[in-house]
């Protein structure tokens, strides 16, 4: 598809990643194709660390704001656009840089994407309200009994992936496990530079400082915008994402603000332990420490190295 491989930076929340593509923009012709599957809603800027508008301006960003919260998105949606973006950007001469931390969106690129059913909005919609009457850990069990490899592998809160394994079993008769390994999208070459902290303390301390900077900018009246809105509800993808799920709470007189602020806290923890064992099991990846008083530099040198060597196979 492409005459090189796409460069990723990819790391857990709070690894520096936005500070780093700056560097990086300002020193090299790219520009940003933004992998994260938060900031592509508008209206979430604060709890998603979205670039700020100098930011923006310095150098150009794809894939922000593009849907309404009320909408949905799916890893193959974000594989077409993303790779659309970069063509284009190569078209204008630049190089693309795709930076975030949804795991998911890197896998798809990396390995391509298995022969499944599309999204049903009405059957998901029917799986929702099964799980608002009776609970994701009963979906969970029908899932099991329908496809017993896929739930043994999931937990049984993990709403998103149980519901789009139900969604996938009621449209196609057939077991999602049974589905994987038929790929209809090829792998496309890819480069990622893995930031992976040294010290599991100091990205905690991180997060918390992030997540109490996030409060301090409006976390909170910008959830509550959200939350007053009648067509917006807890099992969105849009509202799940960290830190919106537990102010939602708080605004839903669920827990105090003290409570969905140690709860934001520990779910940001958790989602970078997801992120870090998503990009431990990439064998080829380029890893450098983000706590490393030199990892600038050494993203930098890297991602230099990385595009000249892609130049020099392109004119072999």
């Amino acid at each position: 598809m492409f005459d090189r491989p796409l460069i990723c930076l990819a790391g857990p929340t709070a690894s520096g990643k936005s500070a780093l593509s700056q560097l990086l923009a300002q020193n090299l012709p790219i520009e940003i194709i933004n992998v994260d599957s938060a900031t592509i809603y508008r209206g979430m800027d604060i709890g998603t660390a979205k670039p700020t508008a100098a930011e923006r301006k310095s150098v150009s960003h794809h894939l922000l704001d593009i849907l309404d919260p009320g909408q949905s998105y799916s890893a193959a949606q974000f594989r077409h656009d993303a790779l659309g973006c970069a063509a284009d950007i190569l078209k204008r001469g630049k190089l693309p840089l795709l930076v975030g931390g949804t795991m998911l969106y890197f896998k798809v690129l990396r390995d391509g994407i298995d022969d499944l059913p599309g999204a049903d909005p009405q059957l998901r919609a029917q799986i929702a309200e099964q799980a608002r009457q009776q609970g994701w850990p009963a979906l969970h069990a029908q899932l099991a009994l329908v496809d017993p490899p896929t739930a043994q592998r999931l937990a049984p809160n993990d709403s998103q992936r149980i519901g789009r394994a139900l969604e996938i079993f009621r449209t196609s008769g057939q077991p999602m496990s049974s589905l994987i390994g038929h790929k209809t999208l090829k792998p496309v070459a890819t480069q990622l530079i893995s930031l992976e902290p040294d010290s599991r303390e100091q990205l905690h301390a991180r997060i918390e400082t992030r997540f109490d900077q996030m409060l301090a900018s409006g976390l909170v009246d910008e959830v509550k915008h959200l939350y007053e809105r009648d067509d917006l509800h807890p099992e969105l993808p849009s509202i799940r994402c960290v830190g919106y799920r537990q102010i939602w709470d708080y605004l839903d007189n669920k827990c105090s603000l003290a409570q969905a602020r140690e709860q934001g806290i520990a779910a940001t923890r958790q989602l970078a332990k997801r992120q870090l064992t998503w990009l431990r099991s990439m064998p080829d990846r380029h890893t450098i420490n983000c706590l490393d008083s030199k990892a600038s530099e050494q993203v930098l040198a890297l991602a230099t190295q990385l595009i000249q060597t892609a130049k020099v196979q392109r004119s072999d």
